[in-house]
């Protein structure tokens, strides 16, 4: 399936005209600035100094006081999306339907003329298009994003955060598109956007083989992303020791985001990923 071919493209202007109709469009809750100039959204007076605008005086006020005020305004900024997909070995059997809920959601974000910044995450942070504005970058950020696969080693989240950081200064909104699977944990990299004061928002996608162990015996098992292996025998106490495992490390991942105040999504490899943005959109946005 091509992202650029103009059925998908539909697909995703569907999505955007709900995220419209629904939430103004804006992936972001709050875009208003504390920077005060010209807007729409009357803030504050200030006296009238030489220089200023006289357009915004408020004459009303001077007919009271015989003192010359002008009117401040919220300025509204766009909004940073920066959009993390995990694009190590693991997220092989995920990466369609991982790079579908990327295409919405960075579709979105350039008709809404948010400025979008899109990488791939493995052990380095890895760019897939170029921070980038407007509907005219929607044709390479779908190209680019179509090319997108897996690469590295270990998922090193934490050391990817780092990056993002030491990169991009502006606060924005963190999008992590991800099956979570990390060999030294997802704790210190959330902690870390949290202390950054980012808007960040998690979809952790499953890939319904990786929950459960139906394998029994005697089996040689590879890591997909160190291609180290091990020998080892599975019973079913094991197979069953796995399945608790995997769903304490999803639920430990809900529980983190829900004490840090970020938002947090589960879907699976087999759903459809207009329905999954949809319920998003319908329940008020990304804001966590």
């Amino acid at each position: 399936m091509s992202f650029t071919d103009p059925k998908f493209i539909r697909r995703l202007e569907s999505l955007y005209l709900l995220s419209r109709r629904v939430i103004g469009g804006s992936l972001q809750a709050d875009r208003k600035s504390r920077q005060k100039g010209t807007g729409i959204t009357f803030a504050d007076y200030s006296e009238y100094n030489l220089g200023d605008d006289y357009r915004a005086i408020d004459w009303r006020v001077y007919a009271r006081t015989e003192e010359l005020f002008i009117k401040l305004f919220e300025m509204e900024e766009d909004a940073t999306i920066y959009l993390l997909l995990d694009t190590s070995h693991s997220m092989k059997s995920k990466l369609i339907e991982a790079k579908e809920l990327a295409a919405a959601l960075g579709y979105i974000a350039l008709n809404c003329m948010d400025r979008l910044v899109t990488y791939g995450m493995a052990d380095i942070l890895s760019p897939i298009q170029e921070p980038s504005r407007g509907r005219g970058a929607v044709l390479p950020f779908l190209k680019n994003l179509e090319q997108a696969e897996t690469f590295g080693a270990d998922t090193n989240f934490t050391s990817c955060i780092k990056s993002l950081q030491a990169r991009h200064s502006k606060k924005g909104m963190v999008l992590v598109i991800s099956d979570f699977l990390y060999p030294d944990g997802f704790q210190n990299g959330l902690k870390l956007l949290q202390g950054l004061k980012h808007d960040v928002y998690c979809i952790q996608i499953h890939d319904q083989a990786d929950l459960e162990c139906d394998w029994k015996g005697d089996i040689t098992l590879e890591c997909v992303e160190t291609k180290k292996s091990s020998k080892v025998t599975v019973t079913k106490k094991q197979a069953n020791a796995y399945k608790q495992a995997i769903s304490d490390w999803n639920e430990q991942l809900k529980k983190e985001c829900l004490k840090r105040g970020l938002g947090h999504l589960q879907t699976s490899n087999i759903e459809n990923f207009e329905q999954t943005i949809a319920n998003v959109i319908r329940k008020g946005g990304l804001a966590g």
